[in-house]
């Protein structure tokens, strides 16, 4: 699902609702601007149902949409507030759509390093197996010699592109394995603090609509299942139930959650809403700083890695001239 074109999409429809159109004729005509996908479809399906008379509530959850939506328009719809709460989910949706997107840019030069090197070293690794397969063994000084051990034996042919292929598979693995993309998502820099920000506008969502907090922290654990902040989300909930009632009681600093945190949340006092606010915008924030100051220093660093990579790979290949070289002039003597 394109987030922006999600957040878009959720904006047209509380205007549309907000000007007096009903739900299943808003979506009929929205959809029918959409692009042919699971998107579409989904809306497609749910606007059939509500046209057959099938309550929202039924309707919902029957599609493939997210959870925290699904939860939030019943909410909205629970309060005849569904064009404010879509038209908060509309921003959320923008803002996740935001930092994502400079989080993939940020993801670029590393791919083009790892992939070009990849594709130079094994290269000049197959003509240097070339090379040793066609001439095996050379004579020097009435000595026989292997071809190969001119390059430093056949295991420098492999070491290069394995080494190169192993971190292109890790980096592949970070972005597509559900446990590796959580890991990077709340401990590298910059998406451990969008994953803050997420987090904090989330809970705040939640509790703007009425949501009390254990039902929200349970909503969000949920999302967050299997995962060390679902985990940690857990340990709230039960300090919660034991009797802690301040945000510093139950939610303890930790490596997920820093102090500023949960102070800045704690400065909402009884309006816990106001104060997942603060932290969300000010780790926003910080997410937008860090992503864009990698990003100025992102092109340099790859710049200088792929160079140290071809320069580490015109070794071997300048090893290979000369040896040719002085195969040439061994064979013209």
């Amino acid at each position: 699902m394109k987030l922006d074109e999600f957040a878009f999409l959720n904006q047209q429809l509380a205007g549309m609702l907000r000007g007096g159109i009903p739900l299943e004729g808003a979506l009929k005509q929205l959809t029918a601007t959409l692009e042919r996908g699971v998107l579409r479809e989904e809306l497609e399906q749910l606007q059939a149902d509500l046209a057959k008379g099938t309550p929202l509530r039924e309707a919902l959850p029957r599609r493939r949409l997210p959870e925290l939506y699904q939860q939030l328009v019943q909410l909205g719809a629970q309060g005849n507030n569904l064009p404010g709460m879509l038209t908060l989910l509309a921003d959320y949706y923008q803002r996740r759509h935001l930092i994502w997107t400079k989080l993939k840019a940020l993801m670029v030069y590393p791919a083009i390093v790892l992939i070009g090197s990849l594709g130079l070293s094994i290269l000049l690794a197959h003509l240097a197996r070339v090379l040793t397969t066609s001439v095996p063994w050379f004579f020097y000084e009435g000595q026989t010699l292997p071809t190969a051990a001119a390059i430093g034996g056949p295991s420098a042919l492999l070491i290069p592109p394995l080494w190169i292929a192993l971190m292109l598979v890790l980096f592949v693995a970070a972005l597509t394995v559900p446990a590796c993309r959580n890991w990077v998502r709340w401990h590298l820099p910059g998406f451990r603090e969008s994953s803050l920000s997420q987090f904090a506008a989330t809970m705040r969502l939640l509790l703007a609509a009425g949501t009390d907090l254990p039902r929200a922290l349970a909503l969000v654990a949920n999302l967050e299942q299997g995962t060390a902040v679902g985990r940690e989300l857990a340990g709230w909930r039960d300090r919660l139930a034991a009797g802690a009632g301040r945000i510093s009681e139950f939610a303890t600093p930790s490596r997920l959650f820093p102090p500023l945190f949960v102070w800045l949340v704690g400065q909402g006092g009884e309006n816990l809403a106001g104060g997942f606010a603060r932290a969300a915008e000010l780790y926003g924030e910080r997410a937008r700083h860090r992503v864009e100051m990698m990003l100025y220093a992102a092109l340099p660093v790859a710049v200088l890695a792929l160079g140290g990579l071809i320069a580490g790979q015109l070794v071997l290949g300048l090893r290979v001239c000369a040896l040719v070289t002085g195969l040439n002039m061994l064979g013209t003597e």
